[in-house]
């Protein structure tokens, strides 16, 4: 059967070709309500599809926005963050919405290299970029050189660039953290971070978690800083190492949730309890927080709200018909609920 095309879409609704191209493009103002009904009609009738590479190249737009993370290698094996960690599904769901609401599809690519970041920018002739992860300052340094609205998530790179950044005060809800297990009775409290000197904001985070116990009096060479990969198998490692190397601690802040599930598996199948025994505290706020046994104490940051604010003023820049700022800094909060409980006297 042959393709359908804006021609045949003319001639069964007796207008113009250029009439069908002013209303499929939503070019309202030069056709009227009663031609547009004819030309809708005639879509639906005929099962016409627009020719998307073609609207992109007569329009020079593509209405397609992507949304970078960096690619994860495991045994020398290619995979994906999203396999391993729901925040990033969370944050894109909210991305996607938000821009399918404002006409726009999105692409999402695991990427390696800024050469990569750049080739797919052009090939795919993407409107406008989101990256999310951590990356090498070279990998900025030329993927800034692109001609399109660039969002980053959660960088502490971004105030020296023409970029929007969209993230959270990280060191202030270190801290909150850390003030909920020392209002508890806590003195001898750990951090389960990521390789701080790999992560600015592990590192915010820590700032968070040292001001706090600074602010108590309590000497910070007394409270462990265990470090493992952002994952469950970091967390269960965590784990290993509380119950192996740290038996004084009586609680613990764990810079991301996906890593408190993994400590919480691990003391409980050497026989702990949570949180008679050790007291817990995630960050994120991931929808699986408020279903793990027990329930995990955590700080919340709306990563959903995240998403749908990233969308928002990635496409304001787009369209330049907003005035976007150059950052957003998105509240946090406690939310408490089984994993914390006063320390045992």
């Amino acid at each position: 059967m042959a393709k359908v095309t804006m021609r045949d879409v003319a001639k069964y609704a007796g207008v113009s070709v250029a009439t069908v191209s002013n209303v499929l493009n939503h070019n309202d103002h030069k056709t009227t309500e009663a031609t547009r009904n004819k030309v809708f009609s005639a879509v639906k009738k005929l099962n016409y599809r627009m020719d998307m590479t073609a609207r992109t190249l007569s329009k020079g737009k593509s209405n397609l926005i992507g949304i970078f993370m960096p690619q994860v290698y495991e045994n020398n094996i290619p995979g994906t963050i999203l396999k391993e960690n729901p925040y990033y599904s969370e944050i894109i769901s909210g991305i996607e919405y938000s821009a399918r609401m404002l006409g726009y599809d999105i692409l999402i690519a695991c990427i390696g290299s800024a050469e990569q970041a750049i080739e797919l920018t052009h090939k795919r002739m993407l409107d406008g970029i989101a990256i999310l992860g951590g990356y090498e300052e070279d990998f900025w340094d030329k993927v800034y050189t692109l001609e399109v609205p660039i969002v980053t998530i959660d960088s502490y790179d971004h105030e020296r660039k023409d970029v929007i950044n969209v993230g959270i005060d990280d060191e202030f809800g270190a801290y909150l953290a850390t003030k909920h297990l020392l209002s508890l009775g806590h003195t001898n409290i750990a951090i389960g971070a990521a390789i701080l000197d790999y992560s600015p904001v592990n590192q915010q985070r820590y700032k968070g978690f040292v001001s706090a116990l600074t602010q108590e009096g309590i000497d910070i060479k007394n409270c462990p800083v265990i470090e493992e990969e952002v994952s469950i198998k970091g967390g269960i490692n965590i784990g290993y190492r509380l119950i192996k190397d740290h038996k004084d601690v009586t609680a613990i802040f764990i810079v991301a949730d996906i890593m408190a599930y993994g400590v919480i598996k691990t003391l409980h199948q050497f026989g702990k309890n949570v949180p008679d025994d050790i007291s817990i505290i995630g960050f994120d706020d991931l929808s699986f927080s408020n279903y793990t046994i027990p329930a995990l104490t955590t700080v919340r940051q709306d990563i959903y709200t995240k998403g749908v604010e990233i969308s928002k003023l990635l496409i304001g820049r787009i369209e330049g018909n907003i005035e976007v700022p150059n950052s957003i800094v998105m509240p946090v909060s406690v939310v408490i609920r089984e994993t914390t409980k006063q320390r045992n006297k």
